[in-house]
């Protein structure tokens, strides 16, 4: 059998050196916090225009013949209308997962808000 090399260890790096690298680690779930409140604060709309608009003219193709044309002003109150919808839907789902002591919004809660609401009931 041969003989082992032996290398020399790289020296460590100066305590100043090593803290100006390492990033500074926050806990979880601050960032998610800091997201929150950076979009509760904020006035614009969260769903990007052009792909709103083209699934509003998707839907309305297969629904009406006689609608092709839309304003922009009616398209944005639009636009806001369903955006206030969703975020209050998607508000009342986190309270029925914090019920059942959960962190995570499932379908489940989704789906038992929209049957308290009585938003899309199939009765």
């Amino acid at each position: 059998m041969g003989r082992v090399k032996h290398f020399p260890r790289p020296s460590k790096p100066a305590a100043s050196d090593n803290q100006e690298k390492r990033k500074r680690r926050s806990k979880p779930g601050t960032k998610a916090v800091r997201e929150i409140r950076k979009f509760q604060k904020d006035v614009k709309l969260l769903i990007p225009y052009a792909p709103f608009v083209r699934c509003v003219k998707e839907i309305t193709n297969q629904f009406s013949s006689r609608v092709t044309r839309w304003t922009p002003e009616a398209l944005i109150s639009l636009q806001e209308a369903a955006e206030d919808d969703l975020i209050r839907m998607f508000e009342a789902g986190i309270l029925c997962a914090h019920h059942a002591r959960r962190i995570t919004l499932m379908k489940k809660d989704i789906e038992l808000t929209r049957r308290l609401t009585g938003i899309g009931r199939p009765w």
